[in-house]
Formats: C-alpha cells, structure tokens, sequence
C-alpha cells in the first residue's frame, strides 16, 4: 500500500518506450530517467504531458493534468503483459477529438476520491490539497493521530495513542477497509453487478454464507497484514479456514438478543473432500474485465462447474 501512489515504476524504465494504437490514434510512454512523457497523436496533431502521479505500484493507470484540469489516461500500463491498453473501464468510450483520445476529464470528487484512497494527507473536508499530500498508503492513513504519536515517543511521552483497529468488528473492520476497497453499502448503492466488483473484498466477503459480523476469525485482518505484502500461495491460508471448518474447531458463543443468555454457534462444516489449500476451490480466480488481472473471489462458497458469478 506503500507504493499505491508513486512515480515512475521500474517495468516503465525497462522498457523506455511503450506505443500502443487505437482507431486513428497512437500512444507514446516515452521514459528517460525517473521521467515519463504521456503523449497521444492523430497523426497530424499531439498532445503530450509528463507523468506526474502513477496509481498503482504494477499495473498504473495515470492522472495528468493539462491546462489546469486533470485527466485520466485513456491507456494504462499493465503489468501481466508487460505493454499499454484501454483503461479498464473505457474500453466502450469512441473518441470523437485528440482531447477525449487524450484522457477522460475527471471531476473534483473524483479526483479527491482517487487521491484520498491512494495517498495521505491530500484530501481535507472532502477537497483535494495536493501540497499536503504524501504518495503512499502512511501510517497516518489507517491510524489517525500516528503521527503525533511518534512525535510524542520521540519526547518521551506515551500520550495520542492512535486507537487500536484490532479492537473493532470484523463488520466494522469491513466497512473500514470497505473505504478504500468497497464496503457492501458502497458497491450496492452504485450497482457494480457482474465480475468487475471482484476485486472489491469486503463486499465479495459480505456475500459469503460464513461471514459473520462479529466473529473475529472471518475479519479482513484475520488473513491479511496490512503491514507486509499480500501472500500470493493459497495454502498459506489454510490455518485461516481451518480456525473454523476443521472437526476440532473451537465453536463460537454469541451473546442473545438479551445480552444474558449466551448461545452457541453451531460450528462449520469440515470439508469431506481435503484440508489443505482450502482457497483454491472455495475463493476461484476471476479474471477482472479489461484489466489483465487476476483477483481471488473472497465470497468464500461451493462452486459448482459452469455456475454463473454470483453478485
């Protein structure tokens, strides 16, 4: 997450100059350096900008900025296939002008949302501040106050203690990762049917039949770190699946409607066909549309053979 919002990634500069072509339309990522030139020609006319914020530490789609408005790149660099395409999401816009061929004009909820996701600091009471912005997921991101934290170890106190985000529900931790990656309320509110929403966790986990919002072991945190790289094996998942699906899993107590009588939760079934890379059936790969990535379905199920997405 360190590394959502950036310059230069270093696919770019092994491969200083990327062209790819579209209806009457060519594009040129030109690097030199720690450089990118961005430029778009009809073959008679060319519009051409530098790089100035790359989103994604791989994959990169590009916000430029061109006589004081910003605009979304009309082609990405995908790293699956190591070249330039269509955006993800612009495959179907027919550009009618150099401008439009350019890039999609983007507005300033827009903009702010893009940055407020993959940077820290650029966004206050909903308006965009790039001067205060740091590129990257920070500490002070996800832990409000981390800053005047360290400054107050750095003196010797132990006071702004940042609130522990351990403490919170795995529906709270949902919707709290759900703002940057898609909470359920957000992805249904803007109906993002059909595979493109697989790369939205929290909704996709929302879906599942074992998601439980107040069970601890099916959290976003109960499997991942945000600290460190995501884990890209499978089976290191395992012991996450098992904490509830195997025989000797240790069944969970919900508190009633009371609040007095506390009830037990039936446990989860074991799986009658292996215990061991438990991801690979039940979280299929799905390739999102127009973007030559891969994504885990995280709305954990029995898939049967040739079944249509579930939403």
């Amino acid at each position: 997450m360190a590394r959502a919002l950036g310059g230069v990634n270093k696919s770019l500069q092994a491969r200083p100059k990327l062209t790819f072509h579209k209806g009457l339309y060519t594009y040129t990522v030109e690097t030199t350096g720690k450089q990118s030139i961005y430029s778009v020609t009809d073959g008679t006319n060319t519009i051409s900008a530098p790089i100035q914020w790359a989103f994604g530490a791989g994959t990169q789609t590009w916000v430029l900025e061109l006589n004081s408005r910003m605009y979304e790149s009309f082609v990405s660099y995908y790293e699956p296939i190591h070249a330039l395409d269509i955006t993800m999401g612009d495959q179907d816009l027919q550009p009618k002008t150099l401008l439009e061929a350019f890039g999609r004009a983007i507005t300033s909820h827009e903009s702010a949302a893009c940055f407020g996701c993959h940077s820290t600091g650029a966004v206050t009471e909903g308006t965009l501040h790039l001067s205060s912005m740091e590129p990257g997921v920070t500490c002070e991101h996800c832990h409000v106050g981390a800053r005047e934290h360290q400054q107050a170890v750095s003196h010797g106190k132990l006071q702004s203690v940042p609130p522990k985000l351990k403490r919170l529900s795995s529906e709270e931790l949902s919707n709290f990762c759900g703002q940057c990656h898609r909470s359920f309320e957000t992805v249904v509110e803007m109906r993002l049917l059909g595979p493109v929403n697989v790369r939205f966790q929290p909704y996709r986990l929302a879906n599942s039949k074992c998601f439980d919002g107040s069970d601890a072991r099916i959290s976003c945190i109960a499997c991942h770190d945000p600290h460190r790289e995501v884990v890209r094996e499978t089976a290191a998942y395992d012991s996450k699946c098992l904490a509830c699906h195997a025989s000797d899993a240790t069944p969970r107590v919900r508190l009633t409607a009371s609040f007095h009588q506390p009830a037990t939760v039936p446990k989860a079934k074991a799986c009658p066909v292996a215990k061991s890379d438990c991801a690979s059936c039940h979280m299929p790969t799905t390739t999102l549309p127009g973007s030559h990535m891969i994504f885990h379905d995280h709305h954990i199920r029995i898939v049967r053979p040739h079944e249509p997405y579930p939403n």
